[in-house]
């Protein structure tokens, strides 16, 4: 036994995921064509973006007729995060591979995007695979943040594939890397290159959703991974009985992780960002929200609580969200920003909510901005802010009782972990779709496993053209092309349950506690499926 790997690593690499019924025999899948597709928003400019691309129709994968199999090269990327389940999907890619021809071979691009841009390569084999089986991270081939974007680039790009002889690419990434792919895919058939171009739906925050994927993968486990550490921390409230925990969670542009955490471990308050947006609230608003329950709770003689605040909480509060986008769009013209010098460029409102903030927080918002010339929320102390906030408000009401609060980010814990048996199974039948539209031929298009709510033997398979879940989106100062965010369902079962149940959170003491991921025992123990998709299937 390798003595650098623990008995769990070593369990857990030699264990086979279970597969679906439709993926048992590679040979006789057969893939049904439906009706043309359009896009989610802006259809003519998503269509004068993706001319060869657009409109294709979705396919679903049935046992049908024998099929005749080649051998295939393919390459594989990780793009973006870490999300637990990547080497799943690149196991799962390179046995079906060898499934449908012996002779196929899978190769995978190191360090992100930019390993096709500078053709970096590492060819997986079976010994090279074996360590990685349903182990979190992605540190087999690394991952990056590199954007294909221009023509530099995707010149580059081809002439990568060519000069490997792919005949596909499969894309492991989140919205913006499966966009990439689309727009890879376009400019393959523009340009006359054979190689198929397949995208992954990858992110633990889980905006990457709509009517046929219910899920992306990681979602899942890191969801278990901070729900485990939020029992953990409602115990020790319970127990010590004197600190308030403000707790940060992944999520920037949506709450699913924050609805999916609250759900598991039913916390004091969980503040979901899209019910905030739609109802306008302001910081003010939120801060008597928080005081109110702190307040009624030290009646019941109770000074400790958790709270539970998604990353992206500042973007979807009315006057922030305006004060982001004015700093954003200084950043664009300006450069470096400084707090000394900002408060005079900017606008009425902007400029007096940038001023009611704390120095520390001021200073979050001017760092450098992220890829996409956003600010980096996850740098913002929300937790901190609402802390002060909160502070300053019970002074205010010359607050007779105890408060004394600890903040908290989980953020990097939930991406790397070992799989959950969900995240493991599901990632696997991901990889094993994207060899098949691969060999289909079906470029431009994103893996699809459904019925997830069923056993693992009925689960379906399909592929999604990647166009139909695009919009036209603002980055940088310009339009382009994206795959549109899902944001939590406000009206979705799961959001309305909550709203039922958190009444009775708030001042009773009805923490959950989910514990540790598990993989061996009672199938209600290891198998279960996120609580939102429980709730929403239901």
């Amino acid at each position: 036994m390798n003595r650098q790997m623990s008995r769990l690593q070593k369990l857990r690499a030699e264990h086979k995921p279970l597969l679906p019924n439709v993926l048992q025999n590679l040979h006789v899948v057969e893939f049904h064509k439906g009706g043309a597709t359009t896009s989610v928003g802006d259809e003519e400019q998503i269509k004068g973006h993706f001319p060869n691309t657009f409109g294709r129709p979705i396919i679903d994968g049935k046992e049908g007729n024998l099929r005749q199999c080649g051998p295939l090269k393919v390459g594989v990327v990780l793009s973006g995060g870490q999300a637990a389940g990547g080497h799943n999907v690149i196991s799962g890619l390179f046995d079906a591979l060898l499934a449908l021809c012996p002779q196929s071979r899978l190769f995978g691009f190191l360090g992100g995007p930019s390993g096709i841009v500078e053709n970096k390569v590492l060819e997986i084999t079976h010994e090279v695979v074996a360590p990685y089986r349903n182990q979190g991270g992605f540190d087999l081939i690394g991952s990056g943040r590199t954007k294909i974007e221009t023509e530099e680039q995707l010149a580059a790009s081809k002439k990568t594939a060519e000069a490997n002889e792919l005949d596909g690419i499969v894309v492991i990434g989140g919205d913006d890397s499966n966009t990439n792919a689309a727009v890879l895919a376009e400019y393959f058939l523009q340009n006359g290159c054979k190689t198929v171009v397949i995208g992954v739906p990858k992110t633990i925050d889980g905006d990457l959703k709509n009517a046929f994927i219910a899920t992306s993968f990681g979602f899942d486990t890191a969801a278990k991974t901070y729900s485990e550490m939020i029992g953990n921390i409602e115990r020790d409230a319970l127990s010590a009985k004197k600190y308030y925990h403000f707790i940060k969670l992944m999520g920037r542009s949506a709450s699913h992780i924050t609805l999916e955490c609250a759900l598991a471990t039913h916390p004091n308050i969980a503040l979901i960002g899209e019910e905030v947006a739609e109802k306008g609230m302001t910081l003010s608003q939120i801060t008597t929200e928080l005081t109110d329950v702190i307040e009624k709770r030290a009646e019941m003689g109770k000074n400790y609580g958790v709270i539970l605040v998604p990353e992206g909480l500042v973007e979807f509060i009315p006057e922030m969200k305006e004060l982001i986008a004015e700093l954003n769009h200084l950043a664009a013209g300006e450069g470096e920003l400084r707090v000394d010098e900002v408060a005079a460029k900017l606008g009425g409102s902007a400029k007096s909510c940038f001023a009611s903030l704390p120095e520390e927080i001021q200073k979050q918002l001017l760092l450098d901005r992220d890829p996409h010339g956003n600010v980096q929320v996850s740098m913002i102390e929300t937790e901190k802010l609402l802390i002060s906030a909160v502070k300053k408000e019970l002074e205010k009401r010359s607050f007779k009782g105890a408060f004394s609060a600890q903040g908290h980010f989980f953020g990097y814990e939930g991406r790397a972990g070992y799989p959950s048996n969900f995240d493991t199974r599901y990632c696997y039948s991901l990889g094993y779709t994207a060899a098949l539209l691969i060999d289909e031929g079906m470029t431009g298009y994103m893996t699809c496993v459904g019925n997830l709510n069923h056993p693992v033997q009925d689960w379906s398979i399909s592929g999604l053209p990647i166009t139909m879940l695009m919009n036209i989106e603002m980055r940088k100062g310009k339009e382009k092309p994206v795959i549109q965010k899902a944001l939590v369902d406000l009206k979705g079962k799961a959001f309305q349950f909550f709203q039922e149940s958190r009444a009775n959170w708030a001042l009773e003491d009805h923490y959950r506690y989910p514990g540790p991921i598990q993989f061996f025992g009672e199938a209600e123990m290891v198998d279960g499926i996120p609580f939102t998709m429980q709730i929403d299937f239901q």
